[in-house]
């Protein structure tokens, strides 16, 4: 079947079951379950409306049981087994095994350096792009050229790098940028950056960077928008050059703003896998945890160990996505 036309019966079936379900529940619910007729009409109409909500909720919460809370009891049930052994129950040996290899703790290493450099770089570099933006008259092209790489996905982002990063042998015309810049700067031979320790995981991170800032820059760009401007104006009378009154009238006022941009990229640099997958696949002292969990899942089919492994990512975003929810739920009263 064409894919247009796939994607079209996919929408229409889509939308029109979801129309269906929502139309029919309710004929269910207002005309067979609790009619509203007869001596105990208000109690009935009292009784539909108490239950419509969670009707309407149900596929939600179904799709969310289905994808989300029954993945992650089957996880911690495969990190506890053997698959190997007819799934035979081995307690916490997937973890010391997995403790034990020297990959894993690479993995652990190489995600702590991306969550120090990669939130604060994005947004820093986020939140100056707004601050400059809103100063210039064709602030909202450069906006939506900054925020364009949002628009790419992390593969293709990949791919762009890749092509900036490539070194050819040096008889033959160098198509990565990075080379030809490094040999007109008087460099002897061009180097194969992501081989190179410690520097390569630098280098992958400058794609998770490029990407990010774009997001933090539209977050932070609707937060300075919304400072009041007495408190801007009233530091010009005081005297307040403008850095002062960047780092010490507006900064403070949306710190809450940066603190959630910060922990949302954190969320991302936890989970980042399609970066270094594409680009090294942990190769050169690159690897991160989630490239780590694909290997043994998928590689290595070592079901156990792998599962362990997100076991360990999950433990490291789910304080991160509590607290997210607690400011939120704490901003809005």
């Amino acid at each position: 079947m064409n894919p247009a036309l796939q994607g079209l019966i996919t929408i229409v079936v889509g939308v029109g079951g979801c129309v269906a379900y929502f139309y029919l529940s309710n004929q269910f619910l207002d005309r067979v379950l609790f009619p509203p007729r007869g001596p105990n009409t208000g109690r009935n109409i009292n009784r539909a409306n108490a239950i419509r909500p969670w009707l309407f909720l149900f596929p939600a919460l179904f799709a969310l049981g289905l994808y989300l809370a029954y993945p992650v009891f089957e996880t911690l049930r495969l990190s506890l087994t053997d698959r190997s052994a007819g799934g035979a129950f081995v307690g916490l040996d997937n973890y010391s095994r997995m403790a034990a290899d020297p990959k894993f703790w690479e993995a652990v290493r190489n995600n702590f350096l991306w969550l120090l450099i990669v939130p604060a770089a994005s947004t820093a570099f986020g939140l100056l792009a707004a601050q400059l933006t809103d100063r210039i008259s064709w602030g909202n092209i450069a906006k939506s050229l900054i925020f364009m790489p949002m628009a790419i996905s992390f593969v293709g982002a990949a791919v762009i790098f890749k092509l900036v990063y490539d070194a050819r042998p040096e008889d033959v015309a160098q198509i990565g940028v990075l080379n030809a810049i490094y040999l007109q700067l008087g460099g002897e031979s061009p180097i194969t950056w992501l081989t190179v320790p410690f520097w390569n995981n630098i280098f992958l991170m400058v794609v998770l960077i490029w990407i990010q800032t774009g997001f933090a820059m539209v977050i932070l760009s609707a937060a300075l928008r919304g400072i009041p401007e007495e408190t801007i104006e009233a530091a010009i009378v005081d005297g307040a050059n403008p850095f002062q009154i960047f780092f010490k009238i507006k900064v403070p006022q949306i710190a809450g703003t940066i603190v959630v941009v910060w922990t949302t990229i954190t969320i991302v640099v936890l989970k980042v896998f399609d970066i270094v997958f594409a680009m090294t696949n942990g190769q050169w002292e690159t690897q991160v945890l989630a490239n780590y969990m694909y290997d043994k899942l998928f590689r290595a089919n070592d079901w156990g160990v792998g599962s362990a492994s997100a076991m360990i990512i999950m433990l490291l975003v789910t304080p991160i996505l509590v607290w997210n929810v607690y400011n939120a739920r704490k901003e809005m009263r």
